[in-house]
């Protein structure tokens, strides 16, 4: 890709960039990437970071990633039609609005869906090294016999969905034991992680990236703890670095995930779920913009060091251009949204 910015273009703030085919789009000179969390030391940012950087390297650009929090972030694409602000989140855009969550929109009608970038395998649940429980089926069995099972989750998104699949495996299993799997609702994971330090829950969601620390204590310690379910799918997590992450390979973390791990989604499947980041626009953004950045994008990971860069911190790329990223998403969102249903009824 070739790059050509003019005295014009950057005294209205914007660069000229010569894209595949030889087509000149117009991308902002001065990105803003917003994105739906606050924390400039979680996953949301460091997958953002990463496309950032690169784009604005790519592209000659300067993309900055600005961490405002979901509510924030998406005003400021509502706000802005001319392409300038883009958003950068995960799944929780569209199962907030599926969880009924204030603020929280139906993303394909109010937005335009951009390109997929990376995916965090790390999702994943939490027991005491101390627990009782040594699997999933343990833990539905022990609901079953009337056991009630505390889980903690900040609801309404990515950390529910887990939560949501259990109780539908529950529900299934043995109809009724449903019941038995309560959530302990709570805000972030230092929130959870403590809930499972004081005894106040029996499971918690967490993450690789978060909890693997943990992990590595002995039994005795009070905040020791184990995974007991990751619930990316077999085939991403066969994507992960063999090394995976502290002193925990690859192969270790996928004795919680399907198969051998195995929550129900329908009594023949089992339930997985891949949290994925992608962008979002404003409704109203100039069809050359997303083009321009769907086909850097494909430049991008093609040349693979933003690839490499995503596994040596745990992720696994994952980019598809913004056609194909909405129909993929949507599916994602009618498939868990089946599953929300399932336990309302």
């Amino acid at each position: 890709m070739t790059r050509l910015i003019t005295k014009l273009g950057l005294a209205a703030g914007l660069a000229l960039v010569t894209a595949t085919g030889g087509v000149a789009q117009e991308l902002p000179k001065n990105l803003r990437v917003v994105i739906g969390s606050t924390s400039t030391g979680g996953d949301t940012y460091q997958a953002a970071s990463f496309v950032a950087d690169a784009m604005s390297k790519h592209f000659g650009i300067n993309a900055k990633v600005d961490a405002v929090g979901p509510t924030e972030a998406f005003k400021a694409i509502a706000r802005d039609t001319r392409g300038t602000t883009i958003m950068i989140h995960h799944d929780q855009s569209y199962l907030g609005h599926l969880y009924g969550v204030k603020g929280y929109e139906d993303i394909f009608a109010t937005y335009k869906i951009g390109p997929t970038l990376t995916v965090n395998p790390g999702n994943a649940y939490l027991v005491p090294k101390k627990s009782p429980y040594n699997s999933m089926s343990d833990i539905l069995e022990a609901a079953a016999k009337g056991t009630r099972i505390r889980v903690a989750i900040q609801p309404g998104g990515v950390s529910e969905i887990g939560f949501s699949a259990l109780k539908n495996a529950a529900k299934i299993k043995s109809p009724g034991s449903e019941a038995n799997i309560v959530p302990v609702n709570t805000g972030s994971q230092a929130d959870k992680d403590q809930l499972l330090f004081d005894g106040q829950a029996d499971v918690i969601n967490g993450s690789v990236q978060s909890n693997e620390q943990y992990t590595r204590l002995p039994e005795d310690d009070q905040k020791a703890m184990r995974f007991i379910w990751l619930t990316a799918a077999h085939e991403t997590l066969e994507q992960v670095n063999e090394k995976g992450l502290g002193e925990t390979s690859r192969e270790a973390l996928m004795e919680y995930a399907t198969p051998k791990a195995s929550v129900t989604l329908d009594g023949k499947t089992d339930f997985t779920f891949d949290k994925d980041f992608f962008i979002l626009y404003n409704k109203e953004i100039d069809p050359a913009i997303i083009a321009a950045v769907d086909a850097g994008l494909k430049e991008i990971y093609a040349e693979g060091a933003i690839g490499t860069s995503m596994k040596d911190a745990f992720f696994v790329p994952h980019f598809l251009p913004s056609t194909e990223a909405a129909a993929y998403l949507e599916k994602k969102r009618d498939d868990y949204k089946k599953v929300i249903e399932a336990i309302r009824q």
